[in-house]
């Protein structure tokens, strides 16, 4: 089994810093401290309303990017609004971004609350999924866990699926719990089963990471943000990436044993 890699969301840093005009703190700085604490990407959600993420951001995390090989840039948002101006901007200015995360989000959303939904996405969806493949960049598509959507994804062009997690996070420690978990497991199966490569986030934390990542095969990235960040505020960004990564760990110890 390949171990799941930890991207890091620092919308919440930019949020906290857009309510005085200091600069302080900084996402740039929150993000190379996640990546000397040994996070494998950075993500970030600039919306077109700038309450969280702006694209100076956007450019700063960049240029930092191309200072760590190896390390991934995941620009996620609605291809719709403002996501692939941001994508092709990127690129102009050699700091290709790995990945693009489509998510359809309204602009008056406070955050992503659901996936795309198929047959009726599929034919706006795949133009621009064929300009990220041309520009060199990956997809992955935002999805609420139906297996019965993943060849719909694969048929579009899609990369990867990120499963839309809030359901998880909702149940976890409930009696709903075994029955919502198996749900993702089934669609990880069948995203599986046809090639589709899977990564995870939404309300993800240090309770929840590891059972889910025990139960559901092959997540190739945990995108986390609000649960880190806030962690990170008693922990310092250190301590919590690597506690993050201690739970990635322990899932696949156990399912190793």
């Amino acid at each position: 089994m390949t171990p799941t890699v930890l991207s890091v969301n620092v919308n919440k840093v930019a949020l906290l810093r857009n309510t005085r005009h200091l600069g302080i703190p900084s996402p740039a700085r929150a993000a190379q401290l996640c990546l000397q604490a040994g996070a494998a990407g950075i993500t970030v959600h600039p919306r077109p309303d700038a309450r969280h993420i702006r694209s100076a951001d956007v450019a700063e995390i960049g240029e930092l990017m191309r200072l760590w090989s190896g390390r991934e840039y995941n620009i996620e948002g609605n291809p719709f609004h403002n996501l692939m101006d941001v994508v092709r901007g990127l690129c102009e200015s050699g700091m290709h971004p790995q990945q693009a995360t489509f998510v359809p989000d309204s602009e008056s959303q406070a955050t992503s609350d659901h996936g795309w939904s198929f047959p009726q996405d599929a034919a706006r969806l795949k133009p621009l999924i064929d300009e990220c493949h041309a520009l060199g960049v990956r997809v992955s598509l935002f999805m609420d866990p139906v297996p019965e959507q993943m060849p719909a994804c694969k048929a579009v062009g899609a990369d990867r699926v990120e499963l839309y997690t809030e359901t998880w996070a909702r149940a976890w420690g409930t009696p709903r719990q075994a029955a919502v978990l198996a749900q993702f497991t089934a669609t990880a199966e069948a995203a599986q089963a046809i090639g589709l490569k899977l990564n995870a986030g939404h309300d993800l934390n240090r309770d929840n990471l590891s059972t889910f990542l025990q139960a559901v095969p092959s997540i190739a990235e945990v995108s986390i943000g609000h649960a880190l960040i806030a962690d990170a505020l008693e922990l310092g960004y250190t301590a919590t990436v690597q506690a993050y990564q201690a739970c990635i760990d322990a899932a696949y110890a156990k399912a190793s044993a």
